[in-house]
């Protein structure tokens, strides 16, 4: 595609204030790899139209493949027109991207214009976004961890927090994985990790404009099931301050048998015997044998040492370290717990949804 003519690019930071809705004409394999938080996709292209047209390029030129555009677009004209129009809805505006804000972009805008819409095209495209979500990553944030060993409801907890406006990003909820083995289990498939870094980056923008002092998160590793934190991020984490919240053995076992005791007996024997090299061969064994019997509360005792002496030696390295016992205590209670004792602040103002 050729681009038609259109002249509607826009600055990276004037297209990221401006009204309308984000639509990434790109092919669905590189939105489903990453993609601006809230973008729909209307691909000019499919996956197997996009590599056709790249090798006509290669191949044979920039005239060739424009041609070859032209010709798989033309009769999907009609229902391209019809996607942005319900992209749309009420609001004319629309801000569209692709990979450089070149050709796909601007041949989308000029349709759009075609059917009295009011296109913006992001100058450089998805390329632009990523580079400026790369340089959030490496900026200072001013975070802080709430930790606890396994079973501690940390991720409950720091929900609760969200909904009595404290700056909250939740690393877990971001990566659809609660952390461990079995963490994955009953969750969505996890985005990418290129995704997982704009979702992050977005959460952790909205705190900042609306003027947070304090970013709290779980205290994580570096690796959250398949998604990677950022490193620059990582490395703040590992020097922020922590707040360990404290439960028994025995409200943790019932929050995990909680989380885990629904999922069937065959996902939990086969996350245990992932890691049954680091359980070693009797807990493994005394594990599995409570999974068959479907003794949930037994196999979770059978792995929960393990885990703790993990969560302890990573709580080891933490340079500022405070503890609260909240032994007894639900999510909501412990959040108002939390916040009476003022150990953890609430943002100046509320705080908008963000949908990621």
């Amino acid at each position: 595609m050729s681009g038609m003519g259109a002249k509607t690019t826009t600055d990276f930071n004037t297209f990221r204030r401006a009204a309308g809705r984000l639509v990434d004409v790109r092919s669905p394999g590189e939105y489903q790899q990453g993609h601006w938080p809230g973008a729909i996709n209307i691909p000019l292209f499919s996956d197997e139209q996009r590599a056709e047209v790249g090798t006509t390029y290669k191949q044979q030129g920039r005239h060739q493949a424009v041609e070859l555009g032209l010709e798989l677009v033309g009769p999907a004209l009609a229902s391209l027109a019809r996607a942005l129009k319900e992209a749309a809805a009420d609001d004319p505006a629309l801000r569209i991207y692709c990979w450089r804000g070149g050709m796909r972009s601007n041949s989308m805008a000029w349709l759009a214009t075609q059917v009295d819409l009011k296109p913006q095209v992001l100058e450089g495209g998805y390329k632009t976004y990523r580079r400026w979500v790369l340089e959030q990553c490496s900026r200072p944030w001013p975070v802080k961890l709430l930790g606890g060993r396994t079973g501690s409801g940390k991720t409950d907890l720091l929900l609760a927090l969200a909904n009595r406006n404290v700056a909250v990003v939740d690393l877990e909820g971001l990566a659809h994985h609660r952390g461990s083995s079995f963490g994955g289990l009953g969750l969505p498939d996890q985005p990418t990790t290129e995704h997982y870094e704009n979702r992050l980056v977005e959460a952790l923008e909205q705190h900042r404009h609306a003027g947070a002092q304090e970013i709290w998160m779980e205290a994580e590793s570096a690796q959250v099931g398949r998604c990677r934190i950022p490193r620059d991020l990582f490395q703040q984490m590992q020097a922020a301050e922590v707040l360990e919240i404290q439960r028994s053995t025995e409200e943790r076992v019932a929050q995990l048998v909680a989380v885990y005791g629904h999922q069937g007996g065959q996902q939990l024997a086969d996350a245990t015997q992932r890691i049954s090299r680091r359980l070693g061969p009797q807990r493994t064994q005394r594990a599995l044998e409570a999974i068959a019997s479907q003794d949930w509360a037994t196999a979770c005792r059978a792995m929960l040492d393990y885990y703790d002496r993990c969560y302890d030696h990573e709580l080891e390295q933490a340079e500022e370290r405070r503890s609260i016992d909240l032994t007894g205590l639900d999510p909501e209670q412990s959040a108002d717990q939390l916040l009476r004792d003022q150990l953890i602040s609430p943002l100046p103002e509320p705080l908008d949804g963000i949908h990621l």
